[in-house]
């Protein structure tokens, strides 16, 4: 978000379209690589929706083509779209990976995550349950 901010003051939507869509076709291939694996790794699961795996190869193929043409042919929007999703990593360490945080770390994500909801109007903080009374 950070990022998105930075670019839009000091760059063009048009720009920022071009970071955002090699981010997204980047997380397509990867989601869809993930499922081949796990069709591979789990067989036996669940699935609602099973397709021949043919698709997603056939995806994969095309998708590996635009992806190389794409770093080929513009490496600095590339390589820009790479940096905006590492700067997520740090959040991810910080957010979910380090378990044993001290309380005055998680009382001020959980205040960052009530102001965020409050902010878009999205699900609002839960109030507390009987037990906590």
């Amino acid at each position: 978000c950070l990022a998105t901010l930075i670019i839009m003051l000091v760059g063009d939507t048009y720009t920022l379209i071009n970071y955002v869509s090699f981010i997204n076709y980047l997380c397509y291939g990867v989601t869809i690589m993930g499922l081949i694996v796990l069709r591979w790794k789990k067989p036996k699961i669940f699935r609602p929706i099973k397709v021949n795996l043919l698709i997603p190869i056939t995806y994969l193929a095309f998708w590996a083509f635009l992806l190389a043409f794409s770093l080929y042919s513009e490496p600095v929007v590339c390589g820009v779209g790479l940096i905006i999703i590492l700067t997520g990593v740090p959040v991810f360490f910080l957010g979910v990976y380090w378990r044993n945080k001290p309380k005055c770390v998680n009382r001020l994500i959980e205040s960052l995550t009530r102001w965020g909801q409050k902010l878009c109007f999205v699900v609002y903080p839960q109030c507390a349950s009987a037990e906590e009374e």
